[in-house]
């Protein structure tokens, strides 16, 4: 095998080690963010909380970005009467996204 096969080899699995580690990362970042959105709308049985996660995983499946978990959780807290702007939301994310991909990476 040629040092140019062996170098794309180990690019590809560098691409697939990356993407898998995004993936975490992103799942991780959307259990944080469920269970604070679960605790504001008053939700803190384990049960529920679960329910809540697999919902707002669910969401991200529907679109790429985050748009769609932002639409979700809004559409949430405006049926309970909460008062929660997206850009609270969205920091939120931003917020869980750095703690989720510390946290990732020190697994790895």
């Amino acid at each position: 095998m040629s040092s140019f096969d062996e170098r794309q080899k180990g690019e590809e699995a560098k691409f697939a080690h990356d993407a898998s580690l995004r993936f975490k990362a992103e799942a991780r970042r959307n259990k944080h963010l469920a269970h604070w959105a679960a605790r504001e709308m008053g939700s803190d049985s384990a049960e529920d909380m679960a329910n809540y996660v697999a919902e707002v995983i669910a969401a991200d499946m529907a679109q790429s970005g985050h748009g769609d978990v932002v639409r979700k959780i809004k559409a949430d807290f405006d049926a309970k009467g909460l008062d929660i702007a997206e850009q609270a939301i969205e920091a939120r994310i931003a917020e869980f996204d750095i703690q989720a991909r510390k946290e990732v990476l020190s697994e790895a």
